[in-house]
This record gives C-alpha cells, sequence and structure tokens, in this order.
C-alpha cells in the first residue's frame, strides 16, 4: 500500500517511533474527515471512503473494499472518524517504512481489526490481510502463522498475534516486502 506523494498527509507531523499524529495534526486530520463526510453524519460511506482511497493511494478497489469492509466492524456500511484515524496512520506509516514498527505499537487495535469475525481470534484468512495493509511479504505469511499458533488451533488468539508483532520488530527484513501493492 503507497501513499501518493501529492497526498497532504505527506506533510503532517507524524511521530514514527509510536506511529501517531501531534494532537494539532490530528484535529487537521478531523477537519479533513469533516470536508469528506458531505453528509453530516460523522461517518464515511462506501463511496465516500472509496474516493478518498483512491485520491490519495495506489490501490485498486477490489483491496479499497477489502480494506473498508475491515473497518466496518458492525457491518452498517459506514466508518467513523476513529477508524479513519487508523487508517491515515497506517498508510502514514507505510509512507515512512515503520510498518513493524506501528504493528507493534498498535497491536491490539491491529488484532481487533483482522479479527472481522469478533471471535477473539483470528484466522489464517483474516490473518491474510495483513499482506497489503502492511506490505508484508505475502509468501511468508503462512509459515508464520503456522510459527506463532502455539496452541496448534489454527487461529491466534492476542497473545500468539502479540508474539508475532515482536518478531516483525526484532526481524524486519523477514517479513518486509520490497515493492508496493500493484493496483487489483
Amino acid at each position: 500500500m503507497k501513499l501518493k506523494t501529492e497526498s497532504f498527509f505527506h506533510h503532517l507531523n507524524f511521530n514514527t517511533d509510536y506511529c501517531i499524529f501531534s494532537l494539532h495534526n490530528t484535529k487537521i486530520i478531523y477537519d479533513y474527515f469533516c470536508l469528506l463526510d458531505v453528509h453530516n453524519k460523522r461517518t464515511l460511506n462506501d463511496v465516500q471512503f472509496c474516493c478518498f482511497m483512491r485520491h490519495v493511494t495506489d490501490m485498486g478497489m477490489t483491496y479499497i473494499m477489502q480494506i473498508f469492509d475491515l473497518l466496518d466492524a458492525n457491518g452498517d456500511g459506514e466508518i467513523g472518524f476513529n477508524e479513519f484515524y487508523m487508517l491515515v496512520c497506517i498508510l502514514v506509516s507505510s509512507k515512512h517504512h515503520v510498518e513493524q514498527n506501528f504493528l507493534d505499537m498498535h497491536s491490539r487495535q491491529a488484532f481487533e481489526l483482522l479479527d472481522t469475525d469478533s471471535s477473539g481470534a483470528i484466522s489464517f484468512a483474516e490473518f491474510e490481510c495483513l499482506a497489503y495493509l502492511f506490505n508484508l511479504k505475502r509468501n511468508v505469511l503462512k509459515k508464520t502463522f503456522l510459527d506463532f499458533d502455539i496452541s496448534g488451533d489454527k487461529r491466534l488468539i492476542y497473545k500468539e498475534f502479540r508474539i508475532f508483532t515482536k518478531d516483525c520488530m526484532t526481524n524486519p527484513e523477514k517479513y518486509k516486502k520490497k515493492g508496493h501493492l500493484k493496483q487489483m
């Protein structure tokens, strides 16, 4: 996933250690969100979200809709500012090449994002979403999933996922994708 260079997010102050924005820049992101929210519902629907993503990323519609579905955890067809903010943090983490740091610093939020069925565990299908969200090598994911599935139940609970995020920080070359996502 790659943030386009003409996006104004390139000019915001982003703390790469904690993968968050300053309070001032969070307010700017909120104001941007409000501009996108043309219906004044404090949410973005799929059309608004797709327009935003096509404007700021190099992603194709299939990936964009998958991300929308991930962010729309309650299935009401809309995402709020909290989900939008997390997405912007992921996008800017990708721009700064600190995706693994994002996973480490925000492992609980990433886990909850990927646990699409709210079962308290991540299946391999859910885990695969990591590949393009965080620019990870897709061919390493299956083995990685099995390595960190300590219980052997073919699902990662949060503690197992947390061990994975720590491994991402200590062995980044093992996971980091060299190129950027192609449009789908």
